[in-house]
């Protein structure tokens, strides 16, 4: 096994010729594909793997310089794809996955037949004429609650997430795997991840996206799902889930593996 397969605990599962790549979102590892994993095992080899920094992953191997921005992910996401000899892959990102599929797609192109991009957003920050949904007061106090008292903050931090309350089986794995994370490492990322502004990139995207929302999400709002369609450079489309929380595939997966694999199937000109 190579340092990357190793250091990403990457999995191949699946035997048919399309590769589906699945990365999750901050908080999560892998695991939290496995509502969706057995629906697409018998038709596409799936890659799985946890982003640098989950829990699951060595934290000697976590770099603070690299994961100060969100191209990090994407230079390990591409290494990834060149690592197991991709030469082209379905790629469904949640979150700050999805993003990270954006920008290593502006570099690789040739790696990704499409997108999907689950929970996206490109900033998180209000700004002139872009509602991200937070103001800098906002993250100031999320970061100061991160960095004061994780595991308090995850426990206040899973329900709102999950859009449930702490009893939920989907709040708890959740609670799980955020936990999991050195707290430390949690920070950096938080930071990372909303603080950025990835909206000067969308206009070079050149692969077909499929972007899917849920209709009530504490991170994401509906607002920033049109946001994304009318600023890609490549063709795009809006599915606008009935689903509560920032985490639909793992807290409403009966809705949300249906949308997912009716998007993964089909291309953008079937009208999805």
């Amino acid at each position: 096994m190579g340092i990357v397969e190793e250091a990403h605990n990457i999995r191949v599962l699946g035997t048919g010729e399309r590769i589906i790549v699945l990365a999750h979102g901050f908080g999560t590892d892998q695991s939290v594909w496995k509502h969706l994993v057995p629906h697409l095992i018998n038709d596409y080899r799936v890659i799985l793997f946890d982003t640098m920094g989950a829990g699951p992953t060595n934290p000697d191997y976590f770099d603070f310089d690299r994961y100060s921005t969100l191209e990090g992910y994407a230079y390990d996401l591409l290494a990834i794809l060149e690592e197991l000899q991709v030469d082209s892959c379905i790629f469904v990102g949640h979150s700050v996955s999805a993003m990270v599929g954006v920008m290593a797609s502006i570099t690789r192109p040739d790696f990704f037949s499409k997108l999907i991009l689950l929970c996206a957003s490109p900033r998180y920050l209000n700004d002139v004429n872009y509602y991200g949904g937070f103001e800098q007061e906002d993250l100031d106090q999320l970061f100061n609650a991160v960095a004061s008292n994780f595991k308090v903050w995850c426990s206040g931090f899973a329900p709102l997430a999950v859009g449930g309350d702490m009893d939920s089986v989907a709040v708890q794995e959740f609670s799980r795997t955020l936990f999991n994370i050195r707290p430390d490492i949690a920070l950096s990322i938080v930071q990372t991840i909303f603080q950025s502004d990835l909206r000067h990139a969308l206009g070079h995207v050149s692969v077909p996206c499929h972007i899917l929302q849920s209709s009530k999400d504490l991170a994401v709002p509906v607002e920033v799902s049109d946001y994304l369609h009318k600023h890609l450079g490549s063709e795009s489309i809006v599915e606008v889930m009935s689903t509560d929380g920032h985490l639909p595939h793992l807290s409403s997966p009966d809705v949300v593996n249906p949308v997912l694999i009716r998007h993964i199937q089909c291309d953008i000109e079937e009208n999805c």
